[in-house]
């Protein structure tokens, strides 16, 4: 593979990955001619071989990706308190086992640090049996500023790699449009690894028949993706709507909610007579953004 050329993107468990989007300055940043994004070129040598980071700057992710960390922050918050005035109420025998135990806890809390630590000597009420002294814990917490500042600082950031080193060859706005435009192909391969497609429930033994079932199923993410494109396209030009599953009025349904939505019809046959059941008006609303070849097969004529 050393001869090919590949564009991929850099998970951030890799540390040098993580480290790079977490100490990058704003002013580092260069803005992209597409809306809402930016970036910082890096070369690395990673693996042993010699290739070009970009770290991409997400306006939108960024908005989202600070969201999502406010609630962390919340969430740890009480449970830091939680944890902490249930460790104030325990007794310890000497300073050093509450000092061991104060900072075995401390290693759990990421986004907060615990401040004015008091180990306070206990005497014991005269009417409890055990009359040994004891020694309790009192603190208070407080965000921990270099973590958050850091995470703040990588929100919305992810990393692309290139083996290609000319940027004549493949420059920095070609590269987060190739890597943009790989999403529709990962939609793909995500609707083929679907459980419902029950491709892990078949066992061929020839590698012709794993070909054979791979045209098959590359066959049907062809309809799939087809069929989606033209009711999306109907809806838009239209300007129509449909509910989706939260009742929500959208323009972009996806096909695999379409295809839930018809689960129920049953085609009965009875006395020689064919007959469509539970065919609901909503179905038939649709209907009529699909082909005709779709209305015949439900015998249904808007």
């Amino acid at each position: 593979m050393s001869g090919m050329k590949w564009l991929t993107r850099v998970p951030l468990t890799i540390k040098l990955a993580k480290s790079l989007v977490m100490s990058l300055a704003e002013s580092e940043f260069v803005k992209s001619e597409k809306t809402g994004y930016s970036y910082a070129q890096k070369k690395i040598t990673y693996g042993d071989i010699e290739q070009r980071w970009l770290v991409v700057q997400s306006r939108d992710r960024k908005k989202s990706d600070l969201k999502k960390l406010l609630n962390k922050i919340e969430k740890a918050l009480i449970n830091t308190q939680a944890k902490l005035k249930k460790l104030a109420q325990e007794k310890f025998a000497c300073v050093a086992d509450a000092r061991k135990e104060l900072t075995k806890i401390s290693k759990e809390f990421k986004y907060h640090q615990v401040e004015n630590i008091e180990i306070l000597e206990k005497i014991p009420d005269i009417k409890e049996e055990n009359q040994s002294k004891y020694y309790q814990i009192s603190a208070t917490v407080s965000e921990n500023k270099d973590v958050i500042d850091q995470e703040i600082l990588s929100a919305g950031r992810f990393i692309i790699a290139t083996n290609v080193l000319s940027d004549k060859e493949l420059n920095d706005e070609k590269m987060l449009s190739e890597y943009k435009a790989q999403q529709s192909c990962e939609r793909g391969f995500s609707f083929l690894k679907n459980p419902l497609f029950l491709a892990d429930s078949i066992f061929l033994k020839s590698p012709e028949r794993i070909e054979a079932l791979a045209v098959i199923m590359g066959l049907c993410l062809l309809v799939y993706t087809l069929a989606q494109r033209e009711i999306r396209a109907a809806l838009k030009s239209l300007n129509y709507t449909v509910k989706n599953q939260l009742g929500k009025a959208i323009n972009n349904p996806t096909m695999r909610w379409i295809f839930q939505c018809f689960q129920s019809v049953h085609l009965v046959t009875f006395q020689q007579k064919t007959e469509f059941y539970n065919l609901t008006s909503e179905m038939k609303y649709i209907l009529l953004f699909l082909p005709e070849a779709c209305r015949n097969y439900y015998r249904y004529i808007s």
